[in-house]
């Protein structure tokens, strides 16, 4: 999408209307000229969205790439595997952005780095498994802390 996005503005500079859910593509607009960010006003209730049909200036205030995939239909599993791999990368961004940091004191706010058995077991949803694939999961998961030994 960000090479999409960037072809367009810089090669073609064709008017062109972009829509994304890819919330760092609203940089781009601090890097070229002619490129100007909108969005619909959306409110949050929930896990849920509602669009208010309202077009603001500027970039969204965050992604609703997840409540939008709802709507559309992807299966509650995929969804819920998706909010825990974005929590990883939100997790992961901010320990790379604190290990930038000079640390001089322990943080006692600062959330750790989880064991990956801690992020599997998020990532499960224990209403949609059969005991079999659970049975998988729980063998899954004590051979991951048996290795960590």
């Amino acid at each position: 999408a960000w090479a999409c996005a960037d072809y367009l503005a810089r090669q073609t500079r064709a008017y062109t209307l972009f829509a994304t859910h890819y919330f760092e593509l609203t940089t781009l607009a601090e890097e070229q000229t002619g490129i100007h960010n909108i969005h619909l006003d959306a409110m949050e209730h929930g896990d849920k969205i509602v669009f208010l049909h309202a077009v603001k200036d500027g970039p969204a205030s965050q992604s609703y790439g997840l409540q939008v995939a709802a709507l559309a239909g992807v299966p509650q599993n995929v969804i819920a595997n998706a909010k825990s791999k974005l929590q990883q990368l939100e997790n992961t961004a901010y320990i790379e952005q604190q290990s930038h940091h000079e640390v001089n004191q322990l943080d006692l706010f600062t959330s750790r780095e989880c064991h990956p058995a801690v992020v599997l077991l998020e990532e499960i949803d224990p209403d949609n498994l059969s005991p079999r694939q659970a049975l998988d999961e729980l063998y899954r998961l004590k051979k991951m802390l048996k290795e960590w030994k």
